[in-house]
């Protein structure tokens, strides 16, 4: 099973709230906004397979990561609800798609279900070229990530996923490489739909999720809302965690037709 961490208590009028971490996240990468949104439900973040202490596999697809959120999901307890950025997103649409009953309301954070023409190898072999004998602290990484070129934020976010004393990553980043088509793909024979609220939300300053994506959103949700926050990117959540925070508190607390649109 993956590893998980709960935060606050299980409320009796809201569902526990799931929150899926992106390609070379964690768990650990949301506790700031878990705690937070702990206030008035249970959260509970998650390490998606080949990712920081969950178990390691050669395959990643999005099929397999779904499945092993419905399992921690049927474990704990649901129906629930559950936010996906980038990666992990793809991953809560599948589940969605194909076990629509384990889940309530469904936010997607700056990710569509398409394929995807970037590649993320560059980071791979970024995080391949840190001399690990020679780290002592995460700062030690983060020069080295400087020195590969990795923006200040992304070295930051990369060894939070980087065992210090084990000098290691907590990454199979062999497993992401050889599945890198899998990960930024989406597969083509995928049918069914969500009839649940669902949200996408996106940075506006990123281009992850284009106007001519809401088709094959709408597609598969057909209750998708959209909405963005101004001057954020990709790591959405990061650069602005206040007013991602204040989203998904309008989301999923808000009934009825009063939710961004």
């Amino acid at each position: 099973m993956l590893n998980y961490t709960e935060y606050g208590e299980a409320a009796a009028d809201r569902p526990s709230l799931f929150i899926v971490h992106g390609l070379y996240g964690s768990g650990r990468n949301w506790g700031v906004i878990a705690k937070r949104l702990s206030d008035n439900r249970h959260v509970v973040t998650v390490d998606m397979r080949n990712h920081g202490s969950s178990p390691h596999h050669d395959t990643h697809s999005y099929p397999e990561m779904a499945q092993d959120l419905a399992e921690v999901i049927t474990h704990l307890g649901g129906p629930v609800d559950i936010c996906g950025h980038s990666m992990g997103g793809k991953a809560v649409m599948m589940l969605a798609l194909t076990q629509p009953d384990l889940l309530r309301r469904v936010i997607v954070a700056d990710i569509a279900p398409v394929t995807y023409g970037h590649t993320q190898q560059m980071f791979i072999d970024a995080m391949r070229g840190v001399d690990l004998t020679q780290i002592e602290r995460r700062s030690d990484a983060e020069a080295q990530l400087a020195t590969a070129g990795v923006e200040r934020a992304l070295q930051s976010f990369f060894t939070q996923s980087l065992d210090v004393p084990g000098k290691r990553w907590r990454l199979n980043l062999d497993a992401l490489e050889a599945e890198m088509p899998k990960i930024i793909g989406w597969p083509e024979d995928l049918s069914g739909q969500f009839e649940g609220p669902t949200l996408f939300l996106s940075g506006g300053a990123s281009d992850y999720v284009q106007s001519e994506h809401r088709e094959a959103i709408k597609a598969l949700f057909p209750q998708a809302r959209f909405a963005k926050i101004p001057g954020a990117g990709h790591w959405l959540h990061a650069e602005k965690p206040r007013e991602f925070e204040a989203t998904l508190r309008i989301f999923l607390n808000t009934e009825g037709s009063d939710q961004p649109s």
